[in-house]
């Protein structure tokens, strides 16, 4: 079971979609949390111990998520995804870039 966790600013748009959209592969957990302080949810060190492959939207939320959670993060494997934000929940433009990005990932 590969456990995925997708980060973005506020788990609002992005990183819920991504949730959503992989939840429904075979062999695949998922899970989504942001890094702003009003994020719907606020990323937890449990959530990234949980995670067997961590993804954030953009090179920012990587820069972040090393300086929070920098001794949590060692040996993990953290894939940016390049994607702005500039997409609603569950756009389909949105469902077509989280799969063709991460599939490549995906066992």
């Amino acid at each position: 079971m590969q456990t995925l966790l997708f980060i973005c600013s506020r788990n609002r748009l992005r990183s819920p979609t991504a949730e959503q959209v992989f939840a429904a592969w075979p062999g695949v957990d998922t899970d989504s949390a942001g890094l702003n302080p009003d994020a719907e949810v606020l990323l937890s060190a449990e959530q990234i111990e949980w995670a067997s492959l961590i993804f954030v939207m953009e090179k920012a939320h990587a820069r972040k998520l090393k300086q929070r959670f920098g001794e949590v993060l060692k040996g993990r494997r953290v894939l940016c995804l390049d994607i702005p934000d500039d997409y609603e929940f569950m756009q389909p433009e949105l469902v077509s870039l989280l799969e063709k990005k991460v599939a490549v990932f995906l066992r």
